[in-house]
């Protein structure tokens, strides 16, 4: 078996580097915004800005036309790390193409303590 051989498998086709997906990039433009939980929706657009997409931004916004979905969601249906996904989707975020809902921060969710005090004040009516 020749070095050549390991690099390619007749059956899968050649190895791709994922880097190169992403033309080197390892992070979106804007860190931070794809947390997992993050809802993605694709922007209506009637297919402008989408001509010049690669197949696999296309393949994240074919997903996400009819319903909101999760960063993991498009990591597990389009078979892609996260990482890569997060990459992908910055480039359609700045094209306008997504928008994206952020969950809510810890911080700004009402005390678990208040919540059992309006409880228990609703049960004492």
């Amino acid at each position: 078996m020749t070095v050549e051989d390991q690099w390619f498998d007749d059956e899968a086709g050649p190895v791709v580097r994922l880097f190169s997906m992403t033309r080197g990039r390892t992070r979106p433009t804007e860190e931070g915004l794809f947390d997992l939980i993050s809802l993605i929706t694709a922007v209506h657009r009637d297919g402008a800005g989408e001509s010049d997409l690669d197949l696999e931004h296309r393949a994240i916004l074919d997903l996400c036309r009819d319903e909101p979905l999760s960063v993991a969601e498009l990591g597990s249906f389009t078979d892609m790390p996260v990482s890569l996904v997060r990459v992908l989707l910055g480039d359609l975020h700045d094209s306008g193409l997504i928008s994206v809902t952020r969950p809510v921060p810890l911080a700004q969710l009402p005390d678990e303590r208040l919540l059992r005090d309006v409880i228990n004040g609703l049960r004492a009516l």
